[in-house]
């Protein structure tokens, strides 16, 4: 389906990262976007130099959301927002395992629930869920993060379920490691999370992920791209380790 067949759009976690790269290409496309996320001087930058519709709205909070989507006809849903706290569940406190669902999980949940029946009564719409490889492979560390991203991979599959018979498309996209900010926001220290995590590799920009969403959208309406998982060349998710019993380190 071309980009023409497309109108509207609306993208979460806007302001930053790979949720801004999606409103630029979105808006060079001739899209409406309307751009979600809670820091509203960046949206404001964003809005004048795209032409985008910001709000200054955080995904977790439902009412907010509800009013949001109220009055709005969406072809294109690009739930993107997300956050994550290191650290096994074993020792999570109950704001890790709160926010993470709230934002990971819940309005994901939410957002589907109140503009994809629209798409499905048009007969017309493209919902893309960022999740990550976390969603699908184990590795230490950041395990309510894996929960949360693990739920939307199953809730990917089911809305094709939930949407077959209608020309609604679901597209998951499974990023690795991404030359974003998001490392800077989990550990609070940009710059060592740049030293330790970004500079010197190399690594997909957000750009990569806009141009994932790009390729999907355009293709004919006949054809539905499911799953995206996109890591550097030079990143292999997944492992496997073995122990001795006793090996383990307190």
């Amino acid at each position: 389906m071309p980009f023409s067949d497309y109108k509207t759009a609306l993208v979460t976690g806007a302001s930053a990262g790979m949720g801004e790269a999606i409103v630029e290409r979105l808006c060079k496309e001739g899209i409406t976007v309307h751009a979600v996320a809670r820091r509203k001087e960046q949206l404001a930058a964003l809005a004048d130099r795209t032409g985008c519709i910001p709000h200054a709205v955080d995904v977790s909070d439902v009412n907010a959301l509800t009013a949001l989507c109220k009055d709005l006809e969406i072809d294109i849903l690009v739930n993107n927002a997300g956050l994550s706290h290191p650290g096994s569940i074993l020792d999570a406190d109950e704001n890790v395992v709160e926010t993470q669902v709230d934002v990971n999980l819940r309005a994901v949940l939410h957002l589907c629930r109140l503009l994809v029946p629209g798409m499905m009564a048009r007969d017309r719409g493209h919902v893309f869920n960022i999740t990550s490889i976390a969603a699908i492979y184990n590795f230490n560390g950041n395990s309510v993060y894996h929960a949360t991203k693990a739920g939307v991979h199953a809730l990917s599959r089911q809305l094709r379920v939930d949407c077959y018979g209608k020309r609604v498309r679901i597209t998951e996209i499974c990023p690795g490691r991404v030359a974003t900010d998001i490392f800077g926001n989990v550990s609070g220290d940009h710059d060592e999370a740049r030293r330790r995590f970004i500079d010197g590799f190399e690594l997909p920009q957000a750009k990569d992920i806009a141009d994932c969403v790009a390729f999907a959208l355009s293709a004919p309406v006949a054809v539905n791209i499911g799953n995206i998982e996109i890591t550097p060349t030079l990143q292999v998710p997944g492992g496997l380790s073995t122990m001795r019993p006793g090996d383990r380190t307190a």
